[in-house]
């Protein structure tokens, strides 16, 4: 017979408990750091976030745009051994607002800080701007250029009068009572950036001007003052396609909400045509032995060429065409143009044989259903706009 024994268990200083681990302190930032060529900036840019945000539970976001120097792999490089470093590259798609917007929706703080990645802006006021944000009932702290204690740093005579001027004009034509609303180092509560981000344009760099217009009602603002450094490393991202994205931008907050903002641009180049026209057509008939029809006709050509150009140049520049599509595309242009121009004609002579309208309420009307007409369709053949 064999007896049982019961068996005992012995624990000794074994905790067979569950591990309850001091929870880590929740995130209090999200620092978006938009770039494009900046790979030198990568490690000293994080040194120096450290060393201001000391004592501070924070996040840094990189979002780069496909460098071809290899700034992502800078990034990532030092992700591997510091976990609030991450990395969000992005394929097909340039523009620091876009960056901007799609590093605040994968931030996980409840504040967003945006700073340039060529530490042109001064990251030692991140502590005191999250400190206004979050005591005072604050949506947004910028960093102000043009405030006073702030400067523009070793800007060149002509750059600070291009910065003065679009900063007029963004005041005057949006309303944004702010000294320097082109601010591009500013801190906003995550929720309300998340709130208007489908209102936001995901091109140009002026996403602060485009974030603060966006609202339905006017988020509360402080500004601090900052001195903008001289760049270290990396390259200027103001060019001139990003100026007329800025120029888009102002047409979209002060005319978008009647009227698409291409199409305002395109009847812009359309009524410059009409001074091509007639300018082409003076000197031909004026200054040369050809008639009025071949004088015409040239007028014609060039006006058309002259606003396809402008058009390609400025109404669709996020969509420029060249080599053989430049061809293409003049040619679809001018097949468009020309069925247009017959659309002017019947519709302004059956309003006026009509009795309908007078004849300049007539001819208005034609050239209305020539510019919508060429607006439509060329956008769709000619620059492959949906």
């Amino acid at each position: 017979m064999v007896s049982e024994t019961p068996m005992t268990l012995t624990t000794g200083d074994t905790d067979t408990s569950p591990s309850h681990e001091a929870p880590a302190a929740a995130l209090e930032l999200s620092v978006v750091v938009p770039t494009f060529n900046e790979r030198d900036c990568v490690a000293p840019l994080v040194s120096a976030l450290r060393a201001a945000l000391a004592g501070r539970s924070f996040e840094i976001i990189f979002v780069d745009d496909d460098s071809p120097d290899g700034t992502a792999d800078a990034v990532r490089e030092i992700a591997r051994t510091d976990p609030t470093v991450r990395c969000l590259q992005r394929l097909g798609r340039r523009g620091l607002s876009g960056a901007c917007v799609e590093g605040a929706m994968a931030a996980s703080a409840p504040v967003i800080a945006v700073i340039d990645g060529d530490m042109q802006h001064d990251e030692t006021l991140l502590p005191t701007m999250l400190e206004r944000l979050t005591q005072g009932e604050l949506d947004v702290v910028v960093g102000s250029r043009y405030l006073g204690g702030g400067g523009v740093g070793e800007w060149s005579e002509r750059r600070a009068r291009a910065s003065r001027l679009a900063t007029v004009l963004a005041q005057r034509l949006t309303g944004v009572r702010l000294t320097d609303p082109m601010s591009g180092f500013f801190m906003a509560r995550a929720d309300l950036v998340r709130q208007l981000a489908p209102a936001l344009s995901p091109t140009g760099f002026k996403i602060l001007l485009d974030l603060l217009t966006s609202a339905d009602r006017p988020p509360r603002v402080e500004e601090v003052p900052y001195t903008f450094r001289t760049r270290a490393a990396g390259e200027s991202k103001l060019d001139a396609r990003v100026m007329l994205e800025f120029v888009e931008l102002l047409l979209d907050k002060t005319l978008g909400r009647l009227l698409p903002t291409k199409f305002v641009m395109f009847a812009m180049v359309g009524s410059l045509g009409v001074g091509v026209h007639f300018a082409t057509l003076g000197l031909v008939f004026g200054f040369t032995q050809a008639g009025f029809a071949t004088a015409q006709a040239t007028a014609t050509l060039v006006a058309l060429t002259s606003n396809f150009v402008l058009n390609n140049v400025f109404t669709h520049h996020d969509r420029r065409l060249t080599g053989w599509r430049w061809l293409t595309g003049w040619v679809t242009f001018a097949l468009a143009s020309s069925v247009g121009a017959v659309a002017n004609v019947g519709v302004a002579t059956y309003l006026f044989e009509t009795g309908q309208a007078i004849w300049q309420i007539s001819a208005l009307a034609g050239i209305l259903m020539s510019v919508v007409w060429n607006y439509v369709v060329t956008s769709f053949y000619t620059w492959g706009r949906r």
